[in-house]
């Protein structure tokens, strides 16, 4: 799957509406994800990001449109082919979403547990280098009670990733982190992207980090995709709504 210009992508929003009641969240929404790359969608709070996230794993369907990944509509997969198709991604939730009563360990195997033949041995080695990837190895029998905030997002990370999937989609990873955390975050998504050789998909509203990290950054305003390029040109965009989002002004044509 190409885009217009010639780059390979992994996956492709196309068109897409999408409305939870009378609410339209997305309008003809279109976003392409190169492979290989980290891409960053930026945005107000409420603008409808994490709902992207959920259209390309298939968590949603759209009401109009299509969602392309890995060469396949979602949008005409049956469920079943679906849950294959899913297991070529991993998700990486805002607040981890752990269970509270499993081990750090037992909360990464769920997935290879659930979609793979691997034996008790093959799963343990396997999650052991998942949380060495991202620093936890020595957390392997925790509890997730026991990890800090910065750990908790690191060990979702682990579990995003255990499949070695070949598309990662991040949730607000460095929501409610401090700087020195953030910035391990940020570097942890670099390592990851690197060691999988794959492509990352990240929500989030924290700037330093977007810059640090993305290849191609697309701000979501008024449910579509207005400005999609490199993060050299949209730091550098001539577009009034994004340079207003990027400075932080309460002067401009975003009405606050």
């Amino acid at each position: 799957m190409n885009s217009k210009n010639g780059r390979s992508l992994i996956a492709r929003v196309d068109g897409v509406t999408l409305s939870f009641g009378d609410r339209i969240v997305l309008k003809n929404c279109s976003l392409d994800v190169v492979e290989g790359a980290i891409t960053c969608i930026i945005g107000l709070s409420g603008a409808g990001k994490s709902t992207i996230l959920r259209l390309l794993d298939g968590l949603l369907l759209p009401s109009e449109g299509h969602i392309y990944v890995l060469g396949s509509d979602l949008c005409h997969l049956s469920e079943e082919q679906v849950n294959v198709m899913r297991q070529k991604i991993g998700l990486s939730f805002q607040f981890a979403a752990l269970l509270d009563s499993l081990s750090v360990g037992d909360n990464v195997a769920l997935p290879l547990r659930e979609h793979t033949k691997l034996s008790r041995a093959e799963i343990r080695q396997t999650v052991f280098e998942a949380l060495d990837s991202v620093g936890l190895a020595h957390a392997y029998d925790d509890l997730p009670a026991e990890l800090s905030g910065g750990m908790l997002k690191r060990a979702g990370f682990a579990r995003a990733i255990v499949t070695r999937p070949a598309l990662v989609l991040y949730d607000e990873p460095t929501t409610g982190l401090d700087p020195i955390v953030s910035k391990l975050i940020t570097e942890t998504i670099l390592k990851l992207r690197s060691k999988l050789n794959g492509t990352a998909v990240v929500i989030s509203h924290d700037l330093p980090s977007i810059f640090t990290m993305a290849d191609y950054i697309a701000m979501l305003f008024e449910g579509a995709i207005i400005a999609y390029d490199t993060a050299d040109r949209i730091r550098n965009s001539p577009n009034p709504i994004v340079q207003q989002f990027l400075q932080g002004s309460e002067a401009g044509p975003i009405q606050i």
